[in-house]
């Protein structure tokens, strides 16, 4: 009995390991937003800090240089060089968190993640009119104020083989911990919804061999591949096939006040021009907590000529001809992000959240961001104020649970499949071993 004692506690430890390591990020943003509707109140974003740690053999760095199971980085740390690299192009949100769109499209000469803000917003007879530009993080320019972005080195020490071409079937997959999660902070006020438009979008960048020393190789790491025709370890670019992965949390949370301003402002559309009253008759799609609306991202400039009306998709005023069957097509796009709904998911059914390459080192492009299309992105939602974002990565598909797995007997085995286990071994002591 003692060695099977020994066993259990042995289990036991390896349980709270996976769930200690499953907490991969925690995030406190104390904001004051604009709502994407009438920004009239002042911004301000102060300090909230971001620990990292991973299992699976994952290791994470800041700088490319430092590895480690965990990290952090804050206000304070996101562009200190001997936290970070010099050079990086991190942003803390400047003087506030606006309220931006995307569909995760990747800018694979900028290599950064194309979002677009607010130009305009005036009411309609049944809603209101959105024009939108891109927001200037390309060329020569760096990342723009109003969300927080920053670099993080994942290291995949799975298997031997590195595999130079870009193709997902070579790579592993890793899944979102289910305890990952948006909400009020202890000190902020609730049921406005802030929480509810985050989103946390995971950009890749591009990768190069595990074994790979070179600092600036590593933190140099853009879209563009590079070749094995020089003493430079090669580089396997990501964007240009692959867009950002955008969690989008909440996603069946809605809180009253957001659905008693969607009742009262959208109208069902009708025709195209959109400030005639005329375009507009009759009730809006429902918006009900609990269940979960699609939110119709800007994938495009959007001016005056575009009519587009900010409840416009099939969810809410039922008008479609603003929203294109892909975000490459059209000005609104009814982009799959990842959601809570698919995080909770069991067993099988449990999705694949992103893939890295085994034998990698991956820059990864995090954005933290309002998304201002959400239904949940009203103007008194900012009142909200303080919210905690924490998220989590792990190779484990399945829980305990999943597989009815029972740590009380599952180190005792049935004497037939001892015996064969004996006979394919030589093991003429597994009984004892297994028994206790």
């Amino acid at each position: 009995m003692a060695k099977k004692q020994k066993r259990n506690e042995k289990h036991e430890k390896r349980v709270k390991k996976l769930i200690v390591g499953s907490g991969l990020c925690a995030i406190i943003l104390i904001v004051s937003t604009y709502a994407w509707f009438i920004g009239m109140k002042t911004v301000n974003v102060s300090s909230f800090d971001v620990s990292i740690a991973a299992i699976d053999q994952l290791s994470l760095s800041l700088d490319g240089e430092h590895w480690s199971d965990t990290v952090a980085i804050s206000k304070t740390t996101y562009n200190d060089t001997d936290v970070v690299y010099e050079g990086n192009t991190n942003s803390w949100g400047g003087t506030g968190l606006i309220p931006m769109s995307s569909v995760g499209v990747i800018d694979s000469t900028a290599s950064r993640m194309i979002l677009f803000e607010k130009g305009s917003l005036t009411t309609t007879p049944g809603g209101y009119r959105l024009m939108a530009s891109r927001v200037n993080n390309y060329g020569e320019n760096t990342e723009q104020d109003g969300y927080v972005v920053f670099d993080l080195f994942i290291k995949n020490l799975s298997g031997n083989e590195y595999y130079t071409e870009m193709n997902q079937l070579n790579e592993e997959a890793i899944y979102l911990t289910t305890d990952s999660a948006v909400t009020v902070a202890q000190d902020g006020e609730a049921n406005t919804g802030i929480e509810n438009s985050v989103r946390v979008a995971f950009a890749q960048i591009g990768r190069v061999k595990a074994t790979t020393t070179d600092v600036d190789t590593i933190t140099g790491i853009t879209c563009a591949n590079t070749t094995d025709n020089s003493d430079k370890p090669v580089v396997t670019g990501i964007c240009a096939n692959r867009v950002a992965q955008i969690w989008e949390p909440n996603d069946t949370a809605h809180v009253q006040n957001a659905i008693n301003w969607y009742q009262t402002s959208c109208k069902k559309r009708i025709a195209a021009t959109i400030t005639d009253s005329a375009s507009y008759s009759g009730a809006c799609g429902t918006v009900e907590n609990g269940t979960a609306n699609q939110t119709y991202a800007v994938s495009g400039v959007i001016d005056y000529t575009d009519q587009v009306d900010v409840y416009d998709g099939t969810d809410y005023n039922s008008y479609t001809a603003s929203v294109a069957a892909s975000p490459a097509a059209g000005k609104l796009n009814a982009y799959n992000t990842f959601t809570d709904s698919e995080k909770n998911l069991a067993g099988v059914q449990r999705p694949t959240f992103i893939t890295l390459a085994p034998n990698s080192i991956t820059k990864v492009r995090i954005y933290v961001y309002i998304e201002g299309q959400d239904i949940d992105n009203y103007d008194f939602a900012s009142l909200g104020k303080k919210i905690s974002v924490a998220f989590g990565f792990t190779k484990e598909r399945f829980f305990d649970e999943d597989v009815n797995y029972n740590s009380t007997n599952t180190a005792v085995l049935p004497d037939d499949v001892i015996k064969n286990v004996n006979n394919r071994s030589g093991n003429t002591n597994a009984n004892a071993n297994n028994n206790g």
